[in-house]
């Protein structure tokens, strides 16, 4: 029976998050957003509390947390501000549960363990100039050259690209083979011929560190391959579901703060003798976006719900990204009507939301290729198999 109510754990983890986030992350957001400054000493504290890991098993140097934790953690980050949500996602979500998923015990010895710890921080590598929604449009390239790869190519748009300390990186090994020919590979900042440069003037994610991998003739050890050659299209479609399910749970913590800052502000307004929250065309913008918080809960929760279970949930986790995502960006663009000339200014945090609202609209899949996922499952011409590598369903077997 599906059960969406939170434990005592589950309660812990959203307080002990948002506490962490109103005293490390609030106090600094304007003065870093104006600077466009990604704040590198919080990631040792997020470190210090577990949340680098926090539904990594034990064994592996996690908090052995369950995946709606994870959700929880994305929601209440997002509620602070987009950048944090992010390096969630791309650190937990894309490439610490993809090396959990498809890494050899080695890999998780050598890799998984640090990045669970917060020693070390990774991302995830995929997008190029000339490929972000087709996947089998990439041009890097992967030569087998005895025990290792000669890597070439352009990665753009990658999250953590500058502060990154290993990119899961995607490349055909056989072109000939078109999307079964590409495959994985675990690249390390250090490697020869990698190098990463940042993006600026970005209209949201501002705080956040977002920019471009080259690979020039780059030297891979054959035994950083993830995964067998032709499974990259597998790895990389599984690792998506784990970085939407971040992106629909803290798409809802943004609607929270627009919520939050609007009704602060509609009781606080006054016009035609009363508090704005009074006038029944504000009190509908109000309903909506409480309205779609709460729904988009609901979704978020079924996805960590199929998860804890070790059941594949593409078509969900698709829903949740699409709705959610919609649904932040209206009750952005609400907020900002609920304020009036105040939101136009970054007075008021909602002018930020605004922003952060409009990427999530195209990274982790656009809106349109979300629709289009779901056009195709219901009408029969899409339909899931099992993983061949499940993520491990929670309690993880050393709880049992």
């Amino acid at each position: 029976m599906m059960d969406f109510g939170l434990t005592p754990d589950h309660e812990a983890v959203r307080n002990a998050t948002r506490e962490f986030c109103r005293r490390e992350i609030l106090p600094h957001l304007h003065d870093w957003e104006r600077a466009e400054q990604f704040p590198r000493d919080v990631i040792p504290k997020m470190a210090a509390q577990g949340l680098l890991g926090l539904c990594i098993p034990r064994r592996y140097g996690g908090l052995g947390l369950d995946y709606v934790s994870l959700g929880i953690i994305s929601e209440e980050f997002e509620r602070a501000d987009t950048a944090f949500r992010v390096l969630i996602a791309v650190h937990l979500g894309l490439n610490s549960l993809a090396l959990l998923q498809w890494g050899s015990e080695e890999q998780k010895q050598r890799y998984l363990i640090p990045q669970a710890h917060g020693e070390k921080l990774a991302a995830f590598a995929l997008t190029e100039p000339d490929a972000g929604s087709d996947v089998a449009g990439i041009r890097t390239t992967a030569r087998r050259d005895g025990t290792r790869y000669i890597l070439n190519g352009e990665k753009t748009w990658i999250s953590l690209a500058d502060v990154a300390d290993h990119f899961l990186v995607f490349a055909y090994t056989d072109r000939a083979a078109e999307s079964r020919g590409i495959s994985a590979f675990i690249v390390e900042r250090g490697f020869d011929g990698v190098s990463s440069a940042s993006i600026h003037h970005k209209l949201g994610g501002r705080i956040g560190n977002t920019g471009s991998i080259v690979l020039q003739d780059a030297c891979v050890p054959v035994e950083n391959r993830l995964g067998e050659e032709g499974e990259g299209l597998k790895i990389a479609l599984s690792a998506l579901d784990n970085g939407r399910y971040t992106v629909a749970a803290g798409a809802v913590g943004l609607i929270e703060a627009c919520l939050e800052a609007s009704v602060s502000y509609a009781g606080q307004r006054q016009s035609f003798g009363q508090p704005i929250g009074k006038h029944q065309l504000v009190q509908q913008k109000i309903a909506r976006m409480a309205a779609g918080r709460d729904i988009g809960r609901l979704l978020y929760y079924q996805v960590g719900w199929l998860k804890n279970r070790g059941m594949r949930c593409t078509r969900e986790v698709s829903v949740a990204k699409w709705m959610n995502c919609d649904n932040a960006f209206r009750a952005a663009d609400d907020a900002i009507q609920i304020h009036g000339a105040y939101g136009y200014s970054d007075e008021f945090p909602v002018e930020r939301y605004f922003r952060n609202a409009r990427g999530s609209l195209i990274y982790e899949g656009t809106q349109e290729i979300h629709q289009l996922i779901q056009a195709e499952y219901a009408l029969g011409y899409r339909t899931d198999k099992p993983l061949s590598r499940p993520l491990p369903p929670y309690p993880f077997e050393e709880d049992l």
